[in-house]
C-alpha cells in the first residue's frame, strides 16, 4: 500500500501532466506503468482538482501579490491547485499538512525560492479562512 505522501506526489504528477492536456485515464495508466500503481487517494485528488480547476485558480489568483496566474510556473500551479483543493475539500487533511506537503513538493520539483512562494500563497489563503 502506498502512503498518502506518495499518493499526493502521484496526484501532483497527474495534475501537472493534465495542465498540458491529454486524457486522464491514459495519464493514470502511464504513471502506473512507470512507477507503482496510482492509489485511490491520488486518483480522488486528481479528479477533484480537475473538476474544480477554475475555482482553485480564482483562489490562487486572489492570494497572489504582484503576480498574474499565467506567470506562475506550471509546476507551482499544479502544487498550489493540489494544496488548496486539499485544504478546501479534504476534511481529514489539516491545512498545515497540506501546506507542508506542498512546500516539500516545491522543494523537490521546483526550487527553494519556489517553495517560499508556494508557502506564502498558501499561508495567505489559510489566514483568509480564519
Amino acid at each position: 500500500m502506498v502512503g498518502r505522501s506518495k499518493q499526493r506526489e502521484q496526484a501532483f504528477l497527474l495534475i501537472f501532466q493534465d495542465i498540458f492536456g491529454g486524457e486522464y485515464s491514459e495519464a493514470i495508466e502511464l504513471l502506473s506503468e512507470e512507477t507503482e500503481p496510482v492509489g485511490d487517494f491520488a486518483k480522488a485528488l486528481f479528479v477533484g482538482v480537475k473538476e474544480n480547476a477554475d475555482e482553485l485558480d480564482s483562489i490562487i489568483e486572489a492570494h497572489l501579490s504582484s503576480w498574474k496566474l499565467k506567470r506562475i510556473p506550471k509546476v507551482n500551479l499544479a502544487i498550489l491547485r493540489l494544496a488548496i483543493y486539499e485544504i478546501k475539500y479534504v476534511e481529514d487533511v489539516p491545512a498545515s499538512v497540506a501546506i507542508n506537503e506542498a512546500v516539500e513538493l516545491a522543494k523537490t520539483y521546483s526550487g527553494k525560492e519556489d517553495a517560499s512562494f508556494v508557502n506564502g500563497v498558501l499561508g495567505a489563503y489559510v489566514r483568509g479562512l480564519e
